[in-house]
């Protein structure tokens, strides 16, 4: 289609990233006189709350992600590009890509969120994949299921126990939920379906550096996890950082696991937006904003979600979560509208707390809204409303609500495919068929 006059002369807004914070920038600004760019390194949106689920069978890819462009398909005034940014020229108000092509903006906002943390050893991430991405989440899945596989056929006693154990490192929500779904998977779920192996004597360890499981909650809903995470069969070994990870296991403080299916879920790094900007971040790499959320000494640049250092007014860091990051682009787009009505700008951002969530298997979930706490059935079904409400599209809310009914229905997982190829790595890896004797 081609350009109005109109639409030439209108300011150009560059928007990197299309998660939560980008999306709402986008749609609140909607009927605003701008030309909107928004560049992504993926072709869709990720609901990332529900990704754990995808990696243990629970959902399908499809369910919980969608096309940037059907998105904004009725939006003549975004343009939506596939590319990677590797830098910003903040002299020529130029966004850098990975092919050296460019574009120009007159304001941009980077929400590019974040990636995976192993704290000085990223020689651990192809042991341990972390879970940021689809393509995160169907590795977790592939190599989690070809473990039983691998296990039916594996003749050796250690071998097979090492095939049977699961690491997940890192207790927060997403090490929690990870953790109960692998131990309902194996324990609940599989435990039928295979003839040389009980998959409910699988191990599953949810292994924690702190003090406690869920930190970001109360102690009490805290306590409560680690006792419906025990229930489900999921050791929880507190207190004991890893020192290292290997093909062949995890080494815990000074004792080493076989274990050949590890799971990151500790720590997360700000994208590389303050190196880009070249100005300062904090510990974690976030780039330290104003409180409109502008880069320091550039009103034409906003930083926003996980990529941005934003503070509550008693000084506590604000939340990586959707909501956050959501509020932070409404935010950027008032601000954005006041500037192009020539009125002034609205108060600082503030953070507006929405509460916790975390759900422990199929069964358990916690909550903290602060003023209230639940646990329990009813934490669970107020989680699983909570998300389907968040859900992108009426047809996606009645899929996820369908998957989540039926293996509750029918204890069955409806997505335990084993996807990106079948591969026996080498000869060497291959387990030996137990019904062929040895040469």
């Amino acid at each position: 289609m081609a350009e109005t006059q109109h639409s030439r002369e209108a300011p150009h807004l560059v928007v990197v990233g299309a998660g939560f914070g980008g999306l709402q920038l986008v749609h609140d600004l909607k009927g605003a006189t701008l030309r909107i760019t928004l560049i992504d390194q993926r072709n869709h949106h990720l609901f990332q709350p529900l990704l754990y689920q995808v990696a243990t069978t629970i959902l399908a890819a499809s369910e919980i992600a969608w096309p940037i462009r059907r998105l904004f398909r009725e939006r003549a005034d975004v343009t939506t590009l596939l590319g990677e940014v590797t830098g910003v020229d903040k002299a020529g108000r130029r966004v850098l890509l990975e092919d050296g092509s460019s574009v120009g903006y007159d304001t941009l906002v980077l929400a590019t969120g974040a990636r995976h943390s192993y704290f000085g050893h990223d020689e651990w991430e192809p042991h341990a994949p972390g879970l940021k991405t689809l393509e995160d989440a169907t590795t977790i899945r592939r190599r989690m299921l070809l473990a039983f596989e691998r296990a039916e056929r594996e003749t050796d006693p250690e071998a097979r126990r090492a095939l049977l154990t699961f690491a997940v490192i890192g207790a927060g929500p997403t090490g929690v939920e990870l953790a109960g779904i692998i131990a309902e998977l194996a324990k609940q779920i599989l435990w039928q379906e295979f003839r040389r192996i009980d998959t409910r004597g699988a191990r599953i360890l949810l292994i924690e550096a702190g003090a406690r499981v869920l930190p970001a909650f109360p102690e009490p809903l805290s306590a409560y996890a680690k006792q419906a995470l025990a229930k489900l069969g999921v050791e929880v070994l507190l207190g004991k950082p890893v020192s290292e990870i290997a093909e062949e296991g995890v080494t815990i403080g000074e004792e080493f696991v076989a274990c050949r299916t590890i799971i990151w879920a500790a720590g997360v790094a700000a994208s590389p937006a303050a190196e880009w900007l070249d100005i300062g971040a904090d510990k974690a790499g976030r780039a330290l904003v104003d409180g409109q959320l502008n880069a320091p000494g550039h009103p034409e640049i906003f930083i926003v979600g996980d990529t941005a250092a934003v503070t509550t007014p008693n000084g506590k860091p604000v939340p990586g979560i959707a909501p956050a990051a959501k509020q932070q682009g409404a935010h950027v787009a008032q601000v954005i509208r006041a500037r192009l009505a020539g009125k002034p700008a609205p108060s600082p951002f503030r953070y507006r707390h929405q509460g916790n969530l975390a759900t422990i298997g199929k069964s358990a979930a916690v909550v903290d809204f602060g003023w209230l706490q639940l646990r329990g059935w009813i934490a669970w079904w107020f989680w699983g409303i909570a998300h389907i409400f968040f859900l992108i599209g009426a047809r996606s809310r009645v899929a996820v609500a369908w998957s989540w009914f039926w293996t509750f229905a029918s204890g069955q997982h409806s997505a335990r495919l084993i996807t990106q190829g079948r591969k026996w790595t080498d000869a060497s890896a291959r387990p030996p068929d137990p019904d062929r004797p040895p040469a």
